[in-house]
């Protein structure tokens, strides 16, 4: 025996929110298009991405930390609009205006 196992490992990933690591899987991978921050569902999109819970506390907290610019490495601020109407309504929830 070699002592591995033969169960594969889930790979981490930590959320820019509330900076708690999860399985990927759990976690939503965001994008910059045209100065938007969008999400990408399929994990499919092009250059670099943040994770975040898709959950409105997380996304809140990411907002106010300006986790965005410095997880994407940008300067100014970024628009969240589509970001937050797909959390709110993966969440259930009623998007706030």
């Amino acid at each position: 025996m070699s002592g591995r196992t033969h169960v594969r490992a889930c790979p981490e990933r930590t959320c820019v929110g509330c900076r708690k690591r999860a399985a990927k899987h759990e976690l939503l991978r965001v994008v910059v298009v045209e100065g938007a921050c969008v999400p990408d569902v399929r994990g499919a999109l092009p250059g670099r991405g943040a994770h975040l819970h898709p959950e409105p506390a997380c996304l809140d907290l990411a907002v106010r930390r300006r986790a965005f610019p410095r997880a994407f490495r940008l300067q100014g601020p970024l628009d969240t609009d589509d970001l937050r109407a797909h959390v709110e309504q993966r969440a259930g929830g009623v998007p706030a205006s």
